[in-house]
């Protein structure tokens, strides 16, 4: 069994390029790299991860694919470029010739229109992925979800996505409608994946229990399956929840119940394949 963390990050921290990380993100606001995470992967036993983009430039995704040519440990690299380019096929043939390179994604959740996603100009972008058999993985916010249903309809089948952490559902305040039927009307989609990541920094930070995650889970578990569910740390942004083995333990404790092979595929099977990665 391989088992793979799907969604963690590096950085270099800058007050510019990471405003985002507030006063209360203390344990976070510094520098994080691959040897700052090789020793939480072996704690769990855990055989590598896959990095994915912080900034929204070029720069940042050269940084990590050089990062995955000197870590082993870096299975792949969900990138950035700029889908609304004109240029876009030729950020991406310059992306996908590297091995590592698995996909890309944009950070939805931050951009002012709430309608970002279904602009012509980024559908265009996101079109050339299928030729390079990249993913896209899709951050947002629940109040996204309709527009991300409209989205994910203009694909072909072949195009992969990937949810990132389950859709950031309202965990602090219990509410899951109208997340949950949203998001299994998403899982309806056969080249959807949901990232089980990101739940404990959408908890109250403080006092969280897997209990309060739980709901959550038993919905996107329904909504996917677990043949289209991968498990993620978003480390290190999940410290400022939780330490790394405890937040992986939600995920982990929670798929206690299935059978060996769907263990296998949420631990690192599903990840080897929406991601087309090669060990």
């Amino acid at each position: 069994m391989i088992k793979i963390d799907s969604h963690q990050h590096y950085w270099q921290f800058n007050e510019q390029d990471y405003g985002w990380m507030g006063e209360n993100m203390s344990a976070i606001r510094h520098d994080f790299f691959p040897a700052d995470l090789i020793p939480e992967l072996r704690s769990i036993g855990f055989d590598g991860s896959v990095a994915v983009q912080a900034r929204q430039n070029l720069q940042e995704t050269n940084w990590l694919l050089k990062l995955a040519d000197e870590n082993p440990h870096i299975k792949g690299v969900v990138g950035w470029v700029d889908l609304c380019s004109p240029d876009v096929d030729e950020q991406l043939r310059a992306f996908a010739q590297h091995p590592k390179a698995v996909g890309v994604r944009h950070v939805i959740h931050d951009e002012e229109d709430v309608n970002f996603i279904l602009r012509p100009d980024f559908m265009r972008g996101v079109k050339q992925l299928e030729k390079y058999e990249l993913a896209y993985d899709i951050l947002i916010f629940p109040k996204h979800l309709p527009n991300t249903l409209e989205f994910v309809k203009q694909y072909s089948e072949k195009q992969i996505f990937v949810v990132d952490h389950i859709a950031k559902p309202l965990i602090k305040d219990g509410i899951i409608s109208p997340w949950k039927e949203q998001i299994t009307e998403l899982g309806k989609h056969p080249n959807l994946y949901c990232k089980v990541s990101g739940m404990v920094t959408e908890a109250d930070w403080n006092n969280w229990s897997p209990e309060n995650i739980k709901p959550y889970l038993d919905v996107v578990f329904e909504a996917f399956g677990p043949n289209r569910i991968m498990i993620g740390s978003d480390w290190p942004v999940c410290l400022v929840a939780g330490k790394y083995a405890k937040v992986m333990g939600v995920v982990t404790d929670y798929i206690a119940r299935l059978s060996e092979s769907e263990k296998a595929k949420v631990l690192g099977g599903n990840a080897l394949s929406a991601y087309k990665i090669k060990i």
